[in-house]
């Protein structure tokens, strides 16, 4: 039986990781076998990329570097983690995946978008989310909530405004040439009002499963 892949993807700030976790327990508790991860990391190996990707140390970083890093941290966690779960028919819940390198690396750095999509599908070895969501907000409540925040900010946060406007733009691009696998939801609103939409947005996903 093989498994199914559910991605979350949105601009920092778009509370994705809070919605993928609630998703992880609403499956858990309905007793589907889960997996929760997220990206660049979810691995050893590419948690360890994922430090170098995002310290703040490293503000000399290249875009090609930068994009090179997230390719081969997605590479290790799609062969040791990823697949193996999915052919032992788990759910795997990823907050992030190759849709965030092409809209970060592509949009948002200005690399070349062909060679990413290339290297993004030698990186997941074919693999395609079965289903994605994209959690939405405008700039405004992006800026908002990231000067609410206290936490230290990583390398990637210290960007600017620009930066994640191209990258928004870059998502909603790509949600609307896939809208068959992509599901937008309105980030903007209430915690719970989010989850609710997340939730039946899934359920709708998994509804032909049942029997």
């Amino acid at each position: 039986m093989q498994g199914k892949l559910i991605t979350f993807e949105g601009i920092d700030y778009s509370g994705k990781t809070t919605q993928a976790k609630k998703l992880f327990n609403y499956l858990k508790k309905k007793g589907h076998k889960v997996v929760f991860l997220r990206e660049p990391g979810g691995e050893k190996v590419s948690e360890n990329i994922r430090h170098v990707l995002l310290s703040s140390r490293n503000t000399g970083m290249s875009p090609l570097t930068e994009f090179l890093l997230y390719i081969a941290s997605r590479a290790q966690l799609v062969s040791k983690v990823i697949l193996p779960a999915l052919k032992q028919g788990k759910m795997v819940i990823c907050d992030r995946f190759y849709d965030s390198t092409l809209a970060y690396q592509g949009y948002g750095r200005g690399l070349e978008k062909k060679t990413i999509e290339y290297l993004n599908k030698i990186s997941v070895s074919d693999l395609k989310p079965d289903l994605t969501i994209l959690i939405d907000i405008p700039i405004s409540i992006f800026l908002e909530r990231m000067r609410k925040n206290n936490r230290k900010k990583d390398r990637i946060e210290k960007e600017k405004t620009g930066f994640y406007k191209k990258v928004r733009d870059g998502y909603i691009r790509i949600a609307r040439k896939e809208s068959t696998r992509f599901k937008i939801v309105d980030g903007s609103r209430e915690i719970e009002e989010v989850w609710l939409k997340v939730r039946d947005t899934v359920d709708r996903f998994l509804k032909p499963e049942k029997k």
